[in-house]
């Protein structure tokens, strides 16, 4: 099971780093820019937490997509050390071309299967991550 959930998982970042280079972007990178486009400017690390990321790769991601012109930083106006992340209006045409491409790799996904398949996916990868991220917090901390 482990080998066909790695395999999965390989060919979907693959099928989806495809899509998303038609706009410019690079797998993940789209994750941040929906939780913006979503909710507003948001402070770097609630981005960490909402996308279950770590601050270093949060932080190459952001810089990626400031030089690429769709996000902006700033400093918080009541946390010092904290920066906010907010949308540029460039990256608003970008909206609209991002959820194409999730569209696409969301037909490609479920090709294939019935409705009741898909649902039934859903619930046992759903399960699946449930078991995963209990296995994840019994792990000890890394030194």
């Amino acid at each position: 099971m482990t080998h066909a959930i790695f395999r999965v998982a390989r060919l979907h970042r693959m099928l989806a780093g495809q899509l998303l280079r038609r706009v410019g972007l690079h797998p993940g990178q789209e994750l941040v820019m929906m939780q913006l486009w979503d909710l507003g400017p948001q402070r770097q690390t609630d981005l960490v937490r909402l996308l279950g990321s770590d601050a270093a790769t949060m932080t190459r991601t952001v810089k990626r997509l400031e030089n690429a012109g769709f996000v902006r930083r700033r400093p918080s106006e009541t946390d010092r050390r904290a920066t906010i992340i907010e949308p540029t209006t460039a990256s608003l045409a970008l909206r609209k071309e991002v959820e194409e491409v999730w569209a696409e790799l969301e037909d490609s996904v479920a090709a294939g299967l019935s409705a009741d398949e898909q649902e039934n996916t859903i619930r046992v990868l759903a399960r699946i991550e449930d078991s995963l991220s209990r296995a994840v917090e019994r792990q000890p901390p890394l030194a």
